[in-house]
């Protein structure tokens, strides 16, 4: 399993959110978030509002880079500095080949973002397009990923528009994937975004981004 040399500890700035790597020292936000309105929330799983649960969620995210499988941020609104919740790139995938070739290099060749919330105020403030926008480009640009995925409920309808306005296009439904936020097991919606079509499907998300 490649290290975290695989991705870099880095910030991206933006007008409406600064995503800064995910450490300790953002518990106190996350879980007054978390204590807060959870009824926005919908479908998206977030830690319970219990302080060793936050820390949890931080810690698996931290080991997640460690073994070089992501990368978690705290979303920071950038005029206010506050806290507003965290996203992330996550199950990052390195391929090989069928004859087991050595690889060139120990980036990853796919990346999924996901787990991202946040706080109610926050949800249709331009954060999470300008934060879709500046991850990918990361993702495409930076890394040089052949693909980004993004997963979702399938009964969760606000996400799953907001992922198609993304520029992601639907690859299929996995059935009884995972366990659900509300109980039980969901199925899950599969959305996927490729090097080749990012630029215009970013044209898109800037036209569409709020100004300050």
């Amino acid at each position: 399993m490649p290290a975290s040399g695989s991705f870099e500890q880095v910030t991206l700035a933006g007008q409406h959110v600064t995503l800064e790597p995910l450490t300790m020292e953002h518990a106190d936000a996350l879980l007054e978030i978390a204590s807060g309105d959870r009824s926005t929330f919908g479908y998206t799983w977030i830690p319970e509002a219990d302080r060793v649960e936050v820390e949890r969620y931080i810690t698996t995210a931290l080991d997640e880079f460690e073994r070089g499988l992501g990368l978690a941020f705290a979303s920071v609104e950038t005029v206010s500095g506050r806290v507003r919740g965290s996203t992330r790139f996550m199950n990052a995938e390195y391929w090989t080949t069928p004859d087991r070739r050595p690889r060139v290099a120990d980036v990853p060749d796919a990346v999924e973002i996901g787990s991202t919330w946040l706080a109610p105020d926050a949800q249709r403030s331009g954060m999470n397009t300008e934060a879709k926008i500046m991850m990918l480009d990361h993702a495409f640009d930076r890394i040089g990923v052949k693909r980004v995925t993004i997963k979702t409920d399938v009964r969760n309808s606000k996400s799953r528009a907001n992922i198609e306005r993304v520029g992601a296009r639907l690859d299929g439904v996995l059935r009884a994937h995972m366990p659900a936020s509300d109980g039980g097991i969901r199925d899950t919606a599969v959305y996927s975004l490729l090097a080749s079509e990012w630029a215009e499907a970013r044209s898109a998300l800037i036209a569409r981004l709020r100004p300050i």
